[in-house]
């Protein structure tokens, strides 16, 4: 991304929201510890701290999803406690969540207006609603058509609509919620934008985002918190990376990749001319990979990087091509199939594909691999069960209070912990990870590279997909770089460079 001089919090700017002494406990666990929140207009405001630090909670607590225990909210210098949503965005605090909350069957315009749709007598006047919806997306150079239906959009289209709803409200207050973690770089910069003029129009703008670069390049203010406590709030301009990240785990992180230990060894899985059978999709992708490799697979938004690994997982049917494992043709024919054939997939929607959200972490733990559990006498051994659950808890350092917590009440990062976890019980040869770090804190994240490479070093095959060059560069051995459905290249991550990479993901555009 260019470099762009860091923003100052214009004159004029006031204190629109106070938050102090926030408490929230949850069964089990004391989720925030009279936790501090100031946010002035005409700014952005970073809110960091690890999976499980409080952030998100702070937030629910200010836009009525959770009633907090204890403590003051004061906006526009008077206390509120909403108990709504619907009250909040009514009295201009506006939340874009991580976790898209789209009606996929409906269509664009629908979504924005949702439970405020302009009427003209009894009946909803569309052609006003596409005007206004039309008018909003001019403003913010948003290129989608708001009569198309929001299942036919990309994650990153979700996204964008997701800020529009935000930015229509007229909000004082924009809560964003990792917002730049299914979006590419161009797609980023131009968040950047309408993060500007709604700095401009008087807005304070709560960014949430593990992503330092994003943090130091848009931010004036950060607010850390660990373990549910206020730590500290400082100016960007008066700050480095390094303190931050030392606040925000509570040590110094000396290093942001683990150092490479794991050896290539001899092919272990070959691919040939791939190719899915509904287009436009992958074609003709042809690569091999090592015992004890990490290959990337990099590529823009819409280069059909995932439907490699959902088409080698039975996800995606497949139109050709051979797939071999230890030089035996796997069909890989349902997703099954493919677990019963040593095949893993982490997949990049984490609340819609990943989980099942209303369910305890034992049971998405062990849904993956259940016949293992089975006894002599067709029953389930509880004692396996348990001792298994633990030790995904216990190897993924899962925060939690018990086994049977649902894993809709965790942090993000600590439900892609227990998804990555329950793969690795079922032991396999092939581990497919799609944006495995994705919203996930400095810490988790070193915690995650370091399995990736202990399974390396066991011999496991690891693709790791990822939007993130550093982590591209800093983790894996080889690059297969993505353009369009097709392989532009693979390199030697040693040898390459993130311009080499970007000159390929560009090659048949």
């Amino acid at each position: 991304m260019s470099a762009q001089p860091s923003p100052v919090v214009q004159e004029d700017s006031r204190v629109l929201l106070t938050m102090t002494g926030v408490s929230k406990t949850f069964p089990g666990v004391k989720a925030l510890d009279k936790a501090n929140l100031t946010v002035k207009s005409h700014s952005v405001h970073a809110l960091m701290g690890e999976n499980g630090a409080g952030k998100s909670t702070l937030l629910k607590c200010l836009f009525g999803i959770y009633a907090k225990d204890e403590g003051e909210i004061l906006f526009l210098d008077r206390p509120v406690n909403f108990k709504t949503s619907k009250e909040a965005l009514e009295n201009g605090i506006s939340m874009v969540h991580q976790e898209l909350n789209l009606v996929r069957q409906r269509n664009v315009m629908d979504n924005l207006w949702l439970g405020r749709y302009p009427l003209k007598g009894l009946f909803v006047d569309h052609g006003k609603m596409y005007r206004d919806t039309k008018a909003i997306f001019d403003e913010l150079d948003i290129n989608i058509d708001p009569k198309e239906k929001v299942a036919n959009l990309s994650v990153s289209q979700m996204q964008m609509i997701e800020i529009a709803k935000a930015f229509s409200y007229n909000a004082k207050i924009v809560i964003m919620d990792e917002p730049t973690s299914s979006l590419s770089e161009k797609e980023v910069e131009h968040l950047f934008t309408i993060i500007a003029k709604l700095k401009r129009r008087g807005c304070g703008i709560i960014y949430i985002s593990h992503k330092m670069d994003e943090i130091f390049k848009i931010c004036d203010e950060i607010t850390i918190l660990r373990d549910g406590k206020w730590i500290n709030t400082v100016a960007v301009k008066d700050s480095s990376m390094e303190a931050i990240v030392s606040m925000m785990v509570g040590r110094e992180l000396t290093q942001r990749f683990p150092p490479k230990t794991n050896t290539p060894k001899e092919v272990i899985l070959e691919v040939e001319d791939l190719t899915a059978l509904n287009q436009p999709s992958i074609r003709n992708i042809s690569f091999n990979l090592h015992k004890g490799e990490i290959l990337g697979i990099a590529g823009l938004v819409g280069a059909k990087r995932t439907d490699i690994v959902e088409t080698m997982f039975g996800v995606r049917e497949r139109k050709s091509g051979t797939l071999k494992l230890h030089g035996k043709i796997m069909k890989n024919r349902t997703a099954l199939e493919a677990i019963n054939n040593g095949f893993a997939l982490v997949t990049e929607e984490r609340r819609s594909t990943g989980i099942y959200a209303n369910l305890s972490i034992e049971f998405n733990s062990l849904i993956s691999n259940m016949k293992s559990y089975m006894t002599a006498w067709g029953l389930l051994s509880n004692k396996k069960m348990k001792s298994d659950t633990q030790w995904v808890i216990d190897a993924m350092n899962v925060k939690t209070p018990s086994h049977k917590t649902s894993i809709g009440s965790l942090s993000g990062g600590n439900q892609q912990k227990v998804v990555i976890g329950r793969w690795l019980l079922t032991q396999p040869e092939i581990l497919m990870l799609d944006e495995p770090t994705r919203g996930i804190d400095v810490g988790a994240k070193y915690e995650i590279y370091q399995l990736i490479m202990q399974l390396a070093q066991k011999d496991k095959g690891i693709i790791m997909i990822s939007s993130e060059m550093p982590e591209l560069l800093g983790i894996t051995d080889r690059i297969l770089v993505m353009s369009n459905g097709q392989v532009a290249g693979i390199v030697e991550t040693a040898k390459t460079s993130q311009e080499e990479i970007l000159q390929l993901a560009a090659k048949y555009l």
